[in-house]
């Protein structure tokens, strides 16, 4: 099938990193929204897609999908490993419920394993700069729209490009 718009997402519990990429023209639209407007955006861009009938593909980032994930840092108290876990676990519902909806409404959805952090920025995360260069967006950008971008892109095959070493 040919894709047309691709939505990445990464899911949070406060607020949802979205991208939404036009294969056709590589035109990215990043944004975090709430989950309450994250629902009402996909279905503003179901019926949009059925007026101009492109088909959309909704990816979503599913950190579950890992055989291991542990993000205990060395010397943690037990306390603060119970908050990461918790927090891992929301973040893991509102990406499964993301996914329930997006069945309900008939969009198309795919749960992705988040990709490796191999980025300069902090935890290997991609950054503004790195984005831009393969992508051409401007503006500002925050991470949870820089990772839902980078779902997007990865999967509508689009190449991804490094930047030479004299210009990171």
């Amino acid at each position: 099938m040919h894709l047309d718009t691709v939505i990445g997402i990464d899911p949070d519990v406060d607020r949802n990193g979205v991208a939404l990429l036009d294969c056709n023209t590589h035109a990215l639209e990043i944004q975090t929204l709430t989950f309450p407007d994250l629902l009402d955006y996909l279905l503003y861009q179901k019926r949009q897609a059925e007026v101009t009938q492109r088909n959309v593909t909704v990816i979503v980032e599913a950190g579950w999908l890992n055989r291991g994930n542990w993000h205990i840092g060395r010397g943690q108290t037990i306390r603060a490993a119970a908050k990461t876990g918790q927090n891992t676990g929301r973040n893991e519902q509102v990406s499964r419920i993301i996914g329930q909806m997006c069945e309900r409404y008939g969009l198309r959805y795919e749960f992705m394993r988040p990709l490796r952090k191999v980025w300069k920025g902090k935890d290997g995360k991609i950054t503004h700069e790195e984005l831009a260069y393969f992508t051409g967006i401007s503006g500002h950008t925050n991470q949870e729209g820089r990772d839902a971008a980078l779902l997007a892109w990865e999967y509508s095959g689009l190449p991804i490009k490094v930047a030479p070493v004299g210009q990171r």
